[in-house]
């Protein structure tokens, strides 16, 4: 069997052509129009398939976060008003201007019933801080271990809160007593008068 050139073909006479060819012809037919339709229809539509699905799966995962706090609003609710007491009654532990005098003194009362002198007693400036304010008191009292001991426990106890830092104790002295340097800090909030 002779295989014809491609001079020799007629594309008028294609029905007459062997089967091979018409099978070839068939397969090249299906070849260009597989890759056309690829080139001029599919392939941006893949790319646009590709991004619409990181969107789709960007939003899944929004949509889950969002779901998960839809479901749990009720807790988060609840929790919200949980924290706004709490916040009330820790408010209601920081004096106000006119009641920081108050805690001064009962400061020093607990020094004093403990057995301590105050060689240094100093309220300093007030430092404005976010929402409160922050007074310093720096003292030095002299006394014994236990004093101290006491006297620290008398200030945690107290209804206010008081802060204690910097601890500088000084040596031991004949009479069985100590030196101790300390800043103890209580806050306040702002008062209207104060903003």
């Amino acid at each position: 069997m002779e295989i014809p050139s491609v001079n020799d073909i007629d594309f008028n006479e294609s029905g007459e052509w062997p089967l091979a060819g018409k099978i070839v012809a068939g397969l090249l037919i299906c070849l260009l129009v597989w890759g056309g339709g690829y080139y001029f229809i599919i392939k941006d539509k893949r790319a646009s398939l590709t991004r619409l699905e990181q969107t789709e799966s960007e939003l899944r995962t929004s949509f889950e976060v969002k779901q998960a706090k839809a479901v749990n609003l009720d807790a988060y609710k609840a929790q919200m008003k949980e924290m706004e007491v709490t916040f009330a009654s820790m408010l209601q532990q920081l004096p106000r201007k006119s009641e920081v005098a108050d805690l001064l003194v009962d400061i020093s009362r607990t020094g004093l019933v403990n057995g301590l002198e105050f060689e240094l007693f100093k309220p300093e400036e007030e430092r404005p801080i976010d929402f409160y304010i922050e007074l310093p008191i720096t003292m030095r009292i002299t006394g014994s271990y236990h004093q101290f001991a006491e006297f620290v426990s008398g200030l945690a106890a107290m209804p206010r809160i008081v802060t204690l830092h910097n601890f500088k104790m000084g040596p031991l002295a004949a009479n069985g007593n100590m030196t101790m340097d300390i800043t103890a800090k209580t806050y306040r909030y702002f008062d209207e008068q104060d903003r």
